[in-house]
């Protein structure tokens, strides 16, 4: 008799996704095999490999080949959650089948009392599944951005750091469609563009570094594969908390929409997150490619040729602009990038546009001036 249904969906999903880390690993020689020297990836430049030869045909030992590189290493970012722990289980699981290594990390945000000892509990229940190496990571949440967004921060800051530290191919995100819906949302909530309605990527990070193997499950599916397999959960009150947008939207905003909507939201959501992100990713690619072409000599940006792009392609170009002139990417938004887009379609005379980071952008001698002050 085979695994749970439940138990089975979460398993899938983690072998896929470890099969493409492994396919890119060993594709790229191990880590940092796109940086490194062919010899130093595992695999002998022609040189040395001639040098290997000769050393064997003049009758001295013949010196080994680099060693092939080890197996990959995936955490899990492991919170105790049910999504998490599945995860964790079905990681675990896979790992065994696999020439994967598999650790876990969690985060101990320091905002709960208690908060130290239920991290410690995480990384006992991550050994207790055979994660090597296991470790939990306190981190200090600031205020910029509002509480969800700085714990975001801090949570990203940490994962980075213990990725680099232990040289890992990836890190598994255990977000749910359930998520994915909700990020849709909240993206149409602040009148975002399609990029935020594209919500949440399968890959993302530094070369794809997180991974989102659930992002086609739902989180009730999560919590099943616990629940027969007896892994302890907890579920942390701030997920509960009217006091947080997406708590609220959880457990209200979302049930009203079924009740007047009918069964199907959440999916329907997750489906406008792939459509909206394949449309975005062709924006970009579309924006790259103009962003050369309305440049003069100097690397200045021409206002005639900006202001014949379609909208949508030229706010791209400017955001793209303004980021590489120091802007914080998180703290721009749309209606920065409309004021921006003013001073080629509605010119007037006006005032330089002051953006976060001490980035101001102006129209000076028919080109757009976007620098530090």
């Amino acid at each position: 008799m085979g695994p749970h249904p439940a138990v089975a969906a979460i398993r899938l999903a983690v072998r896929r996704v470890l099969h493409d880390v492994l396919t890119e690993f060993h594709r790229h020689g191990g880590p940092g095999g796109l940086d490194r020297p062919a010899e130093e990836a595992g695999r002998p430049t022609p040189a040395a490999a001639s040098r290997y030869a000769e050393a064997g045909s003049a009758g001295t030992p013949r010196t080994a080949l680099p060693e092939r590189p080890a197996a990959p290493l995936v955490l899990v970012a492991c919170s105790g959650g049910a999504d998490s722990m599945a995860l964790a289980s079905a990681l675990a699981f896979e790992a065994r089948k696999l020439d994967v290594r598999a650790g876990g990390i969690t985060v101990d945000h320091n905002l709960q009392p208690g908060s130290g000892l239920r991290a410690a509990e995480v990384v006992t229940r991550l050994a207790a599944m055979d994660l090597d190496p296991v470790e939990a990571v306190a981190v200090h949440v600031g205020r910029e951005g509002g509480p969800e967004a700085a714990a975001r921060d801090a949570r990203y800051a940490a994962l980075d750091a213990a990725a680099e530290r232990h040289g890992a191919a990836a890190v598994l995100l255990g977000h749910t469609r359930d998520d994915q819906a909700e990020t849709v949302l909240l993206g149409l909530a602040r009148g975002s563009g399609i990029r935020s309605l594209s919500g949440m990527a399968a890959a993302s990070g530094p070369a794809g570094r997180y991974r989102r193997p659930f992002l086609q499950l739902d989180r009730q599916t999560a919590r099943k594969a616990c629940l027969v397999q007896s892994i302890p959960v907890w579920d942390d009150p701030h997920n509960i908390d009217p006091a947080y947008t997406r708590s609220r939207l959880r457990h209200e905003g979302l049930p009203a929409l079924e009740k007047a909507l009918g069964k199907g939201v959440v999916e329907a959501l997750a489906r406008t997150a792939q459509l909206s992100r394949d449309d975005a990713d062709a924006l970009d690619t579309w924006a790259a490619e103009a962003e050369l072409a309305v440049r003069d000599e100097t690397g200045g940006l021409e206002c005639a040729k900006l202001y014949v792009l379609p909208p949508a392609v030229r706010r791209r170009v400017l955001r793209r602009a303004v980021i590489e002139a120091g802007a914080p990417a998180g703290s721009l938004f749309a209606r920065h990038l409309e004021e921006v887009d003013r001073l080629i379609t509605g010119w007037r005379g006006q005032r330089a546009i002051n953006l976060p980071g001490r980035v101001e952008a102006r129209r000076q001698g028919g080109r757009l001036v976007i620098r530090q002050s």
